[in-house]
């Protein structure tokens, strides 16, 4: 038995290790089917239960997926590298460019569930945005779908004092997105804040993810700050981990 520092290695987890290193090495392809649960138990004469754990571990990881009568299959979606000092930085947004711009290169990406109101603002929310009480906000909620898949969920909030009538109240807010509507406003962001966190989805969140049991999901908190240090924006953002790789490129 395979031990490490905390102990004997249990069996469905070496199963796992050995199926990943078969994708990673490009013996099974995105796509391609994996050995199902008889095929593991005749292989390594194992119970059902320890096949079935093992690929619950490549499933919750996001290598591969279940698809229903059919088996696992290893997951064909590329997970999206995530940008963030680039796809926030003005030029981006500054120049009529979506801040995905500079992480889907050529890849489909469409936001559905779009839905904006006026609303109260939460206690969090007032807090970060600095309004007093029975002010209210601009409400963005929307879903992003990458290549068919959904991976985002992200819900913004904006003082209506601000942007009351502008395009930034609308669905459709134009080239450059809210940020650049900001920048008409006056209010244009110059300095970012985002807070990152890790959780199990909620059961809405799983459904509207589609993500598979197990699979966690990235809290992103977002804060948008004016050249005079004012919040103008707080973006709360929902990301199926699987689908994201997060990367920081920044000078020492």
């Amino acid at each position: 038995m395979v031990h490490t520092e905390d102990g004997p290695r249990p069996k469905y987890q070496r199963i796992a290790d050995g199926l990943r290193e078969a994708v990673q090495t490009g013996q099974y392809g995105p796509g391609d089917r994996l050995p199902g649960e008889n095929d593991l138990m005749a292989a390594h004469g194992v119970a059902r239960m320890t096949a079935r754990q093992a690929l619950g571990v490549l499933k919750d990881e996001g290598i591969a997926e279940a698809r229903k009568g059919a088996g696992v299959f290893v997951r064909s979606f590329r997970p999206l590298r995530r940008r963030a000092v680039q796809r926030l930085a003005e030029q981006q947004w500054g120049n009529g460019r979506s801040v995905w711009a500079a992480d889907i290169e050529d890849r489909s990406l469409d936001v559905d569930e779009i839905a904006v109101s006026e609303e109260a603002a939460p206690e969090h929310v007032r807090t970060v945005l600095d309004l007093a009480d029975g002010q209210s906000v601009c409400v963005r909620r929307r879903r992003f779908v990458l290549d068919g898949k959904a991976i985002l969920l992200a819900t913004s909030y904006l003082p209506m004092s601000l942007v009351a009538e502008s395009a930034i109240t609308q669905q459709d807010t134009g080239n450059g997105g809210t940020y650049a509507r900001l920048a008409e406003l006056g209010h244009g962001p110059a300095h970012f804040r985002e807070e990152i966190r890790s959780r199990m989805p909620s059961k809405d969140e799983a459904a509207r993810l589609s993500t598979s049991a197990g699979t966690p999901v990235i809290l992103i908190c977002r804060t948008a700050f004016t050249t005079e240090g004012r919040a103008v924006e707080f973006n709360e953002m929902t990301l199926d981990a699987a689908s994201y790789v997060l990367e920081y490129d920044f000078d020492a």
